[in-house]
């Protein structure tokens, strides 16, 4: 069952919103371990992609103990 801040069919944050969802997803992304040292400029590159998806990401990676590159 999805948790209430998680995507359908991820574990991606909700906070991130559906454009980026998406994009992430057609990147091969779909659980938030992926992001793990990943460099900000690659996710930013992605069309859909913005600070706040990355903040929404790099906060949920931190409470995991967990970065962006």
């Amino acid at each position: 069952m999805t948790k209430p801040n998680e995507s359908p069919g991820t574990d991606l944050p909700r906070g991130i919103g559906a454009p980026a969802t998406r994009a992430f997803t057609a990147a091969g992304y779909t659980t938030l371990e992926q992001f793990a040292g990943v460099p900000r400029t690659e996710l930013l590159a992605l069309h859909g992609v913005g600070p706040k998806a990355l903040r929404v990401i790099q906060e949920s990676l931190e409470e995991r103990g967990l970065s962006l590159g």
